[in-house]
């Protein structure tokens, strides 16, 4: 008989239907509320992403999932928990979109639950384990309605002991990669890992999640500029990191964030995996073209419920430095993103691994650091820039100035009802940067934006910063490090932004920590929620931020 590996995933879910996904161990039929679809095989593993239709708006509808006839879920769900249920939305009624970044998965115990400053191998409390455990006691209303991970949810580059100790058992770890991951079966190992403890288990099952990638899904940098690309592709093992990065994102990842509907769009690629005996070749050329090639290769997508548009921006795998450009995005992507960045709904949510708006500190320095690695200080001192780049992590927007200004000017017009009537709020969600914070935005008066506009950020989930990297933090956003790095900026030739201005008006936050954005009718409201390294055994949420945004 076959058995149930991972999930119930639950993945899209509009007002009429959803897509649940599930990794199996063998062959079989997948049925969940009277809708089967057999599995598809990838090197050795087995998937379904199963389309249940027929829903009505505004329910709640508990389900099972059976293999070739046998109930396998709830039978692997933790003792405790209330069962699974796909709640479909419906205009009027209330989102909470609960998101957030970056999660090491480890154990929930000492020392893994402990701080880095106590622990060197401390990750303190998971934030989604927390969240789950208080949703067992809660009354469903007060459930989230959307779980957003944005970025990082596996760390490639920094495995766990466990994870470490499969991949001794395939090969010599003294070679290269050495302990980060090599393959696409290493791959399937760090998501079991993240997804497969039970009570994570059950808040995937339960909350529809929406999904993007960032560095360490691949490795830290990842396509931070065209020399790092040059110098990483000539590894002799890169290639392989790559087929299994792209290939395990869109099995596990990309295709549950899909509507049902665009799920053929990429060039009939899931009709061919679903077709082929064994889909791995398919999704290995597939993951060196679309490395190769990002014009053709989309991962951002747009999903619509209850009044709330919601566009995830891919800030990573789509970058493009053609021609000397360097550039978050090449045109293709940006036409799709101008044509689903419009108004006319009650509030507009954009997504994207990478903080749109920094603190004004960091954002003049990475400005800083694009000027000067293209040439503002002269030739002698790109290879410098090159070099602070990399070991600063400076790759945010703000190192991508033209994408930075582009889509900037774009969320001006839809503020100022250019492109439909303006939103109730726009508000830009993301995480990366491993604090928190809230941005208030503001707009050239003459721009008469009509939405409030705000950044965000949530970070992480679990995987904090140390002492020294939250001092860090802290210069960059205050008053000090915006008047040093802005002036550096001035001798670089770099000015002030042209459509916008923002200030943190709350925040940074650090610790393991989940946000809230929470939707209604026009009205909008954002929480922030932390956990105690100390609180392991009894893991809390404590609130540290709640804000009215609209």
């Amino acid at each position: 008989m076959p058995a149930l590996i991972l999930g119930p995933v639950l993945r899209y879910v509009d007002e009429n239907e959803a897509t649940v996904w599930v990794e199996t161990d063998a062959p079989c039929e997948v049925e969940i509320l009277g809708h089967t679809e057999p599995t598809f095989h990838v090197s050795g593993h087995h998937y379904a992403l199963v389309h249940v239709t027929g829903l009505v708006a505004g329910t709640t509808n508990e389900y099972e999932v059976a293999l070739d006839g046998e109930r396998a879920w709830p039978d692997a769900a933790p003792e405790g928990f209330p069962p699974s249920v796909i709640r479909t939305p419906a205009p009027g009624h209330r989102a909470r979109i609960a998101f957030g970044s970056c999660r090491v998965a480890a154990p929930h115990e000492p020392p893994y639950a402990l701080s880095k400053d106590e622990d060197d191998g401390g990750r303190e409390v998971d934030a989604l384990y927390a969240l789950a455990l208080r949703m067992r006691d809660q009354p469903m209303d007060e459930w989230p309605s959307r779980l957003v991970m944005i970025g990082d949810q596996v760390y490639a580059d920094e495995v766990s002991p466990a994870a470490l100790e499969f991949i001794e058992s395939r090969r010599d770890t003294s070679e290269p990669p050495c302990e980060e991951v090599a393959d696409f079966e290493e791959y399937t190992r760090l998501y079991w890992e993240s997804w497969g403890e039970p009570v994570m288990r059950w808040l995937l099952s339960t909350v529809a999640t929406a999904m993007l990638f960032d560095d360490h899904d691949v490795h830290d940098d990842w396509n931070i500029s065209a020399s790092w690309l040059e110098d990483w592709r000539a590894k002799p093992w890169w290639d392989e990191r790559i087929r299994g990065a792209f290939s395990s994102y869109w099995v596990y990842q990309h295709i549950g964030n899909l509507a049902p509907s665009h799920l053929h769009d990429d060039h009939d690629l899931y009709d061919k995996v679903r077709e082929a005996d064994d889909a791995a070749e398919v999704l290995r050329e597939f993951a060196i073209e679309a490395d190769r090639e990002t014009e053709g290769a989309r991962w951002s997508y747009c999903r619509d419920y209850g009044g709330v548009r919601f566009v995830a921006v891919d800030s990573r795998a789509g970058r493009s430095f053609a021609d000397g450009r360097r550039s978050m995005f090449d045109d293709h992507e940006w036409d799709w993103i101008c044509e689903h960045l419009v108004g006319g709904h009650d509030h507009l949510v954009i997504a994207t691994t990478l903080p749109l708006l920094l603190g004004q500190g960091l954002h003049f320095l990475e400005a800083w650091n694009e000027a000067t690695a293209d040439g503002a200080y002269g030739t002698w001192f790109c290879g410098i820039a090159e070099k602070i780049r990399r070991a600063g992590d400076l790759e945010h927007w703000a190192a991508f100035g033209e994408s930075f200004d582009r889509l900037t000017k774009r969320i001006e017009e839809v503020a100022a009802g250019r492109h439909g009537e303006p939103p109730a709020s726009i508000v830009i969600i993301s995480g990366d940067v491993h604090h928190a914070y809230l941005a208030e935005v503001a707009f050239r008066r003459e721009a008469g934006a009509r939405s409030p506009v705000y950044q965000a950020v949530c970070s992480p989930f679990r995987n904090p910063l140390d002492g020294r990297e939250r001092r860090a933090v802290r210069f960059g956003t205050s008053p000090a490090g915006h008047a040093i790095a802005r002036a550096l900026a001035r001798t670089a030739g770099v000015r002030d932004p042209e459509h916008i201005r923002w200030r943190i008006s709350e925040g940074p936050f650090f610790d393991n920590q989940v946000a809230t954005l929470d939707l209604q009718g026009r009205r909008a409201a954002l929480r922030v929620e932390r956990t105690v390294p100390k609180e392991w055994e009894h893991p809390k949420l404590h609130a540290c931020l709640n804000r009215r945004l609209a």
